[in-house]
């Protein structure tokens, strides 16, 4: 049964397997189709109406998955109403000291399990690398090359098959899921238990195995799902019913939860506080508010205190092969930084580059993922398979493209140890004599955290080869392509943050003879612009960078870059987010409306007929309405005897409805309410469940004498429902809809005369595949999105819509 009511046989079971899917192929993917139908006028007669024929589902991997919108709207019903007035000054108190614990929970579990990740992947890899670089001091070069390359496998194939069979949920980043929720879309599986669990230990194996991978993104989904579990509001199964946690039963407090944790897993990824706040902000949320602010500054701040403490505890070589203190953040400071007016042509051309490779990116790597795409439809067996190729081809790149490099001398005033035996560090013996070190096995041999620590060292200007770094940059350009989109948590932050490095430092070899700028800080200068030209971010990344590297000093260097390289990646492409967000079908509201939805007005995009019910109705025809249709917002119409006129007289949602039959609050009568019909309910019947199976019609059993009561509606329906004239322009309702965060937008005739609701619309109703696809003449029109009409970049990157 699909969460719109409509029974689908040849659908399969919801699997959210990779994070990407196909589109072209098949339109129908959004939430539940609140059709608009015309209103009928008899009282508590049985009618027979159509079932729901355009059920919106979301297309995820292989598989259909049925997605719904959420509630944030706040129902303003005589029910809730009498809960709110009821509620005195030690409930108020219980609410805001339930909020803030909750925000230092997530702090500090979230900053826990990023240390965790961090550690682990750095003594797993560090364990690896240390065996294979013993052998090869050895001269065992092909054992070192069987050690190496059967781990990585082993270890992703690991992290592959726990998350194809465990919680295909948790494949990818999670950023475009995390995305969508904040933007009112609900997606079964994202924020399980078991997401949570195989998106910790999947991202460590994943990570570990040597792949281009990043752990930021499966962290920002970390953060949520610790977030969406602590605000569930209690649970039944695990005994966790105290009256406390039952305020947190809601959509809207959830998603500022959600919001905080998201905020959390970014300070968690990069010790970046201040940055994950404004992430956030920028990149994930589409309603924010000053309170909400001020809880997620808390909650990033308990997360650096947190990794703070357990760093110390590192400091003392309590953390194994890797664990120096240097955890989570890159801490790099380079003293005495100068610049001068004549750099900033340097810093300009790099931001130039850096926005076309980055939107380059973007496209080679949709064309990667819809590739993917038809080989991961085809089952698990394929995924693996797919999975284990991108290991074994990404094993043989890091240890056969260093034999590409020549040995070089150590160098005598260096302040590490030449090469680095036995421990991390910028000098890889590799296969060259003592007193030598390759500068490719350098990069290559390496976790990404420490070669990105590596680029980013100053006084390093000497120790790599300028064909070393052409090399990595172009390997590791392809390598973060190809490794995302496998069945296996992963991130692009990290692989996007390492390729842009080295691209930095290239760009700082060749400008070397005219320009006094150290290589380091091209190095940082390249990861923004590369950040710039991919994410599409300014304000997040410039903090997050900033306190990535600690110094203050590359502000406005940081700043003039990120805005050149967003301004000419825009040209060309959407930021890979959007796109990934588009590739998995997930029903994202713009914060823009389309030029061409100033031409529609609602009325247009409405279709009938019209589903509601009467302020007194009859069971049996809410049963019937609920069985036949996926709706869950119904209008509610007084007529006589109840009014002299058609008079709308509110919403009432399905869950709400549900709850009315299972509560039985019938009359034998289709009178008003009676006088104790209020005190049969209390607020956690109305709550609404975390996760979970939820109340389904079928479930509910009621006798042929039940079937012909009646129910009074009006203390539970929402008086007060947002609404829109019928004239009203199909842009301003878009904008209307998302900044409210609407579940359903009630259409009103423009004249009094006749009925008092004409339709309503939901989020399916301002997607462009179904604005176009109703009214086909836009698709040409003059008035779709306009973008900068440069011929070159668009025959290049194809983004004509």
């Amino acid at each position: 049964m699909l969460p719109d009511g409509e029974e689908s046989p040849e659908i399969p079971t919801s699997n959210l397997t990779e994070p990407l899917i196909l589109t072209s192929r098949q339109s129908s993917f959004y939430e539940e189709d609140e059709e608009a139908q015309r209103p009928r006028a008899s009282p508590c007669l049985l009618r027979q109406s159509a079932p729901n024929k355009s059920s919106q589902v979301a297309i995820v991997g292989s598989n259909l998955c049925p997605v719904e919108s959420l509630d944030y709207e706040m129902i303003e019903n005589d029910f809730f109403k009498q809960d709110w007035r009821s509620r005195g000054g030690k409930q108020i108190f219980q609410y805001f000291v339930l909020k803030w614990t909750l925000c230092l929970l997530i702090g500090s579990i979230v900053g826990g399990i990023g240390f965790f990740n961090n550690l682990a992947v750095e003594n797993i890899a560090g364990v690896k690398f240390v065996i294979t670089s013993n052998m090869m001091l050895a001269n065992r070069y092909l054992s070192a090359f069987a050690v190496f390359a059967v781990t990585n496998f082993v270890l992703l194939m690991f992290s592959s098959l726990i998350t194809a069979y465990v919680a295909p949920a948790a494949a990818g980043s999670g950023i475009p899921e995390v995305k969508a929720y904040l933007n009112g879309v609900d997606a079964p599986g994202i924020f399980s238990v078991k997401t949570l669990v195989v998106k910790i230990v999947g991202c460590i194996g994943a990570v570990s195995s040597s792949l281009h991978l990043g752990k930021a993104g499966p962290m920002i989904h970390t953060g949520a799902c610790v977030a969406a579990l602590l605000g569930q509001g209690g649970s039944k199964k695990y005994g966790l019913t105290c009256k406390w946690l039952r305020y947190f039963k809601n959509d809207r407090d959830r998603r500022d939860l959600v919001t905080c944790g998201s905020a959390a897993g970014v300070a968690a990824a990069f010790r970046s506080p201040v940055g994950g706040v404004l992430f956030a902000l920028e990149a994930l949320t589409s309603w924010w508010r000053s309170a909400l602010l001020w809880r997620a500054f808390f909650t990033t701040a308990v997360v650096a205190v947190v990794l703070r403490a357990l760093i110390d505890v590192c400091s003392s070589g309590k953390c194994g092969l890797f664990g120096k203190g240097g955890l989570i953040m890159f801490d790099v400071t380079t003293d005495n930084l100068a610049y001068h007016f004549t750099d900033l042509p340097y810093v300009i051309l790099l931001g130039v580059i850096g926005g076309i490779l980055g939107s380059l990116y973007n496209f080679i790597l949709e064309k990667v993922l819809r590739l993917y795409n038809l080989i991961n439809e085809r089952g698990v067996k394929h995924k693996l398979i797919l999975a284990g190729a991108v290991s074994i081809f990404t094993s043989c790149c890091l240890f056969g493209l260093p034999w590409l490099a020549t040995c070089r001398p150590c160098p005598p005033d260096s302040k590490e140890e030449c090469p680095s035996i036995g421990r991390s560090g910028n000098f890889k013996k590799f296969q060259c004599p003592l007193g030598y070190y390759n500068d490719l096995a350098s990069l290559f041999f390496n976790t990404n955290d420490d070669t990105i620590r590596n680029l980013y060292s100053s006084g390093t200007d000497g120790e790599y080869e300028w064909f070393s770094i052409l090399v990595f940059f172009v390997t590791s350009y392809f390598l973060g392509i190809i490794s995302y989109g496998i069945v296996a948590p992963s991130g692009l932050f990290v692989p996007v943050i390492l390729t842009g490095a080295t691209y930095g430092r290239f760009v700082g070899k060749l400008m070397s003879p005219y320009s006094t700028l150290d290589h380091s800080l091209f190095a940082v200068l390249g990861s923004a612009s590369f950040l710039g030209g991919t994410m599409r971010m300014t304000v997040s990344l410039c903090v997050m960078l900033l306190e990535l590297t600690n110094n203050l000093l590359l502000l406005p260097l940081v700043m003039l870059v990120l805005l050149i390289s967003k301004t000419v990646a825009d040209s060309c492409n959407a930021n890979i987010y959007d796109q990934i967000l588009k590739l998995k079908g997930l029903p994202y509201l713009e914060g823009h409306a389309e030029p061409y939805m100033r031409q529609l007005t609602v009325s247009d995009v409405i279709s009938g007929p019209l589903q509601f019910f009467n302020g007194v109705e009859k069971v049996g025809n809410i049963v019937h309405i609920l069985k036949t249709t996926g709706h869950h917002g119904f209008p509610v119409i007084d007529d006589y005897p109840f009014s002299d006129s058609l008079v709308l007289s509110g919403l009432v949602l399905r869950s709400h409805l549900l709850v009315l039959l299972k509560k039985k609050a019938f009359t034998h009568d289709c009178v008003l309410k009676c006088p104790d019909l209020m005190k049969r309910f209390s607020s956690d019947d109305f709550s609404k469940r975390g996760f979970g199976k939820h109340d389904s019609i079928e479930d509910i059993e009621l006798s042929a004498e039940e079937m012909e009561m009646f129910v009074d509606l009006h203390p539970f329906t929402n008086a007060s429902p947002y609404t829109a004239v019928e004239t009203m322009s199909l842009a301003k309702a878009l904008l209307l809809f998302r900044e409210v965060g609407l579940r359903h937008l009630l259409v009103i005739p423009k004249s009094s005369s006749g009925a008092p609701v004409v339709g309503i619309l939901t989020r399916h109703d301002f997607m462009p595949e179904h604005i176009l696809g109703t009214h086909p003449f836009l698709v040409n029109s003059r008035w779709k999105k306009l973008r900068v009409r440069n011929i070159f970049l668009r025959r290049l990157f194809n983004t004509s819509r």
